[in-house]
């Protein structure tokens, strides 16, 4: 197996798995749904097309820099004006950044790798007014999905790094391989179809890595019990 892995940070990012009418919910994390989709769209194929082939691979993301959940209030009218809907909820996750990654056969994930290098449609992260900042594809390894995840380097903004401690652990999200403890996600597409579009559950486990912040703070304050702070 072969894994890919790319860097998902913007401005705004948004991740629904539950979003009904007029509330637009996000995850934490990117949903699996949501990658299947962006790399869907990097290969050119249509929301009417067969997605079974993306839809198999093993889904982990590694939150980096978790973000600050906001709320935007919206509302559409017609081109005329003559018709106004219902005022709406929207989430978002506001400066995050993540590193994702899809295990799969080699072919397959090449030429997913030259799909977001030179994609087909536009790429947003979750909506279409969540543009990258930054190119996505980090690197194809060899490495198995998890391993691959825990090797990569943080990539967390400076300013970030220099708010967390010197010590922190990163939390990592992944298709599960039989943990007795896994949670249930509906966010495994089946298809993007508008007519019929249908999600299945799946089994997520939680993963977690110790990393050393050289920009990190103590948390000692020497003044402290001078009252200097």
């Amino acid at each position: 197996m072969t894994t890919l892995i790319i860097r998902l940070a913007a401005p705004l990012q948004a991740w629904g798995a539950a979003s009904r009418y007029t509330r637009r919910d996000t995850r934490h994390e990117p949903t699996k749904s949501g990658i299947i989709g962006l790399l869907a769209a990097a290969q050119g194929c249509r929301r009417t097309d067969d997605i079974s082939h993306l839809a198999g691979l093993r889904f982990g993301v590694r939150v980096d820099q978790q973000g600050t959940l906001i709320r935007d209030f919206q509302v559409a009218r017609s081109l005329d004006g003559s018709k106004t809907l219902p005022l709406s909820y929207r989430y978002y996750l506001a400066d995050a950044a993540f590193i994702a990654g899809v295990e799969g056969g080699q072919e397959l994930i090449s030429g997913l790798s030259e799909a977001l290098i030179n994609p087909t449609f536009p790429l947003y992260l979750g909506r279409r007014s969540c543009p990258p900042s930054e190119p996505l594809l980090m690197e194809v390894t060899d490495e198995p999905l998890l391993a691959a995840l825990q090797d990569q380097p943080w990539r967390a903004a400076e300013w970030y790094q220099r708010k967390q401690p010197d010590r922190l652990r990163l939390r990592i999200v992944i298709d599960s391989d039989g943990d007795d403890s896994a949670e249930l996600v509906r966010d495994q597409p089946r298809s993007f179809d508008p007519r019929y579009r249908s999600y299945d559950w799946r089994a997520v486990s939680e993963h977690f890595l110790d990393i050393d912040n050289p920009l990190g703070t103590t948390g000692h304050e020497p003044l402290a019990a001078l009252g200097g702070v």
